[in-house]
């Protein structure tokens, strides 16, 4: 980020007349303008909320009026077409810095809103996390749209003066380069990632010694691809989070990713950390969200605690173990996606009479959403596919359609989950 980018995002808020409390959003690839854009929103009083360029028009458009857009900022390849901002008024809110919005359990994300104080919180979690300083050097190769390649390592690095080199976007080539002639200190990717440099040519004459260590999460890390950085001597951090937590919040040391492979570790600075009813991990301290953006919906239990819809397990060192997802959300090369959502635009699909999303194990992404319907008249399994072109990301796509003369529910009408899976089990 350059005093020229910083002050040309100063002066485009500036020029639109945005004032403490409004939302400016931003899309494009991996760029330092963003966090020019950031920067700048911090300053003013605004609040920054990153887009996912990925997202159908229809999504980037619902979001923009959802979050009641002053602004919408454009990098200089923003891979998308930019929403327009909202046109009818909303309230404004002056305790929010960062605005990010996740894919829930229904059928619209949710905007969790971070104050500045959390996103404070989340940098001086990162630094002591990963040992930042002003002579580190991070490689940023995941997307900035998510909290988490914005401020798990890149904007807490920038806040410590350290270097931070910037890929537009992944690309297991470039990454190689970037190791070898600008050998950074610190980078931080998912499993599907992972899974592609460990898979390509250059891997095995690859030296990552440079490297201090990698923050890895989104997802459960399989154990083959921990292995198979460790065996290159660079320790796998895995960092257990989200958008609601800043999103550090359980993470390991260097020490504990080498002697506890599997492990999403203990609960990183001022974070608390607890098991409830259930096996539900809680969640409490200054880098959780306030609430979600124009949603009643509870966030906290009645004594303060954030529920976070996962389910885990401490052994009796304290230390915890990530152990299933109550909330029936599908991850695929590290982007979350919500069945219901996926659901709403099936159902809206000629010939289908009844409708389910469920996850199909994948190699290369983990998972991949595959729809199981009930089909009525006027069924066509090519149509169904094709009804989701430009209505949902391209991510959030059922890659197969599995057709079935109903649905398995139980004795109260609930689909199970676990049927499903069976159902369209490879």
């Amino acid at each position: 980020m350059t005093p020229a980018l910083l002050a040309d995002e100063r002066a485009a808020l500036r020029a639109a007349g945005v004032a403490r409390g409004d939302r400016v959003g931003w899309i494009g690839l991996n760029h330092p303008a963003m966090l020019a854009c950031f920067a700048a929103c911090e300053e003013a009083g605004a609040t920054l909320v990153p887009l996912n360029w990925r997202l159908a028009p229809e999504e980037l458009q619902w979001i923009s009026e959802d979050a009641g857009l002053r602004l919408v900022r454009a990098g200089p390849d923003p891979g998308a077409a930019a929403p327009r901002p909202a046109a009818r008024p909303v309230r404004q809110d002056d305790g929010t810095l960062l605005l990010g919005y996740t894919s829930g359990t229904t059928g619209r994300p949710k905007g969790a809103m971070l104050s500045a104080a959390a996103v404070r919180a989340n940098a001086a979690h990162a630094m002591a996390l990963f040992g930042i300083t002003a002579a580190d050097h991070v490689l940023t190769v995941l997307p900035m749209f998510h909290l988490g390649g914005l401020c798990i390592q890149t904007w807490p690095a920038m806040q410590a003066g350290a270097r931070v080199t910037i890929h537009p976007r992944f690309d297991a080539d470039a990454f190689f380069d970037g190791i070898a002639h600008d050998r950074p200190t610190l980078s931080l990717l998912v499993p599907a990632v992972m899974r592609a440099l460990v898979g390509h040519p250059r891997w095995a004459a690859a030296d990552l010694s440079c490297l201090r260590a990698l923050g890895a999460g989104s997802s459960d890390v399989p154990p083959e691809l921990i292995a198979a950085f460790h065996a290159k001597g660079v320790p796998v951090q895995q960092v257990y989070g989200m958008t609601e937590s800043g999103p550090i919040a359980i993470a390991q040391s260097a020490a504990e990713a080498l002697s506890h492979p599997g492990s999403i570790g203990f609960p990183v600075g001022s974070c608390e950390a607890r098991i409830g009813p259930g096996g539900e991990i809680l969640l409490r301290g200054p880098n959780m969200l306030s609430g979600y953006w124009n949603h009643a919906e509870p966030a906290f239990t009645d004594d303060g605690w954030f529920r976070t819809g996962d389910a885990g397990r401490q052994d009796a060192d304290g230390r915890f173990w990530f152990t299933d997802r109550l909330r029936h959300l599908i991850i695929s090369g590290g982007e979350n996606i919500a069945p219901a959502e996926v659901e709403r635009v099936l159902l809206s699909a000629p010939g289908v009479r009844e409708a389910a999303v469920i996850g199909r194990p994948d190699a290369r992404w983990g998972e991949v959403p595959v729809a199981v319907v009930v089909p009525g008249e006027g069924y066509d399994e090519a149509a169904v596919l094709r009804h989701f072109e430009g209505r949902l990301a391209r991510f959030k796509h059922p890659r197969a359609v599995v057709a079935v003369a109903a649905l398995p529910r139980t004795a109260l009408g609930k689909v199970q989950v676990a049927a499903l899976k069976a159902l369209v089990a490879p």
